[in-house]
């Protein structure tokens, strides 16, 4: 695949999990680091994303543990919290990562990331969230 083929295949990547991100990501990092932006497309949805072996729902799961994990990533994690309702996990499901989370990254960084899922679930209507 060619660098321009692989920079396509990312941005309909981007935008097929959450409408208009590819674009944000492009005008947010535009003016400072447009490298890093086309990185981010080509490379992180272009290459690794939109590989078959995992489902979206999955990798979205995965992202949200390893974002909980780090800490200090609540605007992406509010990101990615939005593409995984998008793809199909549901507010029950991403709360039981989270809590699942507690007890390997700490309950500091589990309720960090349980304040940015009550924001995005604020935000879509999705409170209160029941039992997974």
């Amino acid at each position: 695949m060619t660098e321009e083929e692989r920079y396509a295949l990312g941005l309909d990547t981007m935008n097929a999990v959450n409408e208009g991100s590819a674009q944000k990501v492009l005008d947010g990092l535009g003016d400072i680091a447009p490298d890093m932006a086309r990185q981010i497309v080509s490379w992180g949805f272009g290459e690794i994303y939109s590989r078959p072996a995992l489902v979206r729902r999955d990798r979205q799961l995965l992202t949200i543990g390893m974002l909980t994990a780090m800490g200090g990533c609540e605007p992406q994690l509010e990101l990615h919290i939005g593409t995984a309702l998008n793809v199909g996990l549901t507010p029950a499901e991403i709360v039981e990562a989270l809590l699942q989370s507690a007890g390997y990254c700490g309950f500091p960084k589990a309720l960090n990331a349980t304040a940015v899922a009550k924001k995005v679930f604020g935000e879509r209507g999705l409170l209160p969230v029941g039992e997974a």
